[in-house]
């Protein structure tokens, strides 16, 4: 995924790995790309091994030098063909951690299924109140179409494992 937005942010103009960082970091591309910040520099690394970036100029900042990269056309052919991958590839996913350990959950006692339970709720809380931060932030801006369908498919999913989650706590039972 790091190298589709890499790609995908370079073909807006040149930028330097801070400035793609800074770009991904802003629009939390760590929650929904699973992209992490220090995988953007491997990225560039191996894209412009692979001939789809070059090196557009060296920027000095203070006593810093920082390397700016552009795509070049057989980057931009290679970002067309990885759109397209990632199009196609299927987008069914299900939480295979929690249920591995759910066809499990007899081996514990049911307290500490429970407690486990509490904390994966707690953390699905989490992930719905900074989703719907990302949604309220966007608040007065036009966002496209598929952006919109996009965050609101998250926020859905998030909303049903949460729903989930409280099903099995109650399935589980009160704490005595």
């Amino acid at each position: 995924m790091t190298k589709l937005l890499v790609l995908g942010l370079l073909d807006g103009g040149p930028m330097s790995g801070y400035d793609l960082q800074q770009k991904l970091g802003g629009a939390d591309a760590e929650r929904w790309g699973g992209v992490l910040p220090g995988s953007i520099y491997h990225a560039l690394k191996k894209l412009e091994g692979e001939g789809c970036i070059a090196l557009a100029g060296v920027e000095q900042t203070g006593y810093r030098q920082k390397a700016v990269y552009r795509i070049t056309e057989a980057g931009r052919n290679h970002l067309h063909t990885l759109i397209a991958d990632a199009l196609r590839t299927s987008s069914a996913l299900y939480p295979t951690t929690l249920y591995s350990a759910l066809s499990l959950a007899d081996k514990l006692p049911p307290a500490e299924v429970r407690l486990a339970l509490e904390e994966q709720r707690r953390r699905l809380e989490a992930e719905d109140a900074a989703l719907e931060r990302g949604r309220a932030g966007n608040e007065g801006q036009e966002v496209p179409p598929l952006a919109r369908i996009t965050i609101d498919n998250m926020v859905d999913i998030v909303q049903r494992q949460r729903r989930c989650v409280e099903e099995l706590l109650a399935a589980v039972g009160e704490a005595p």
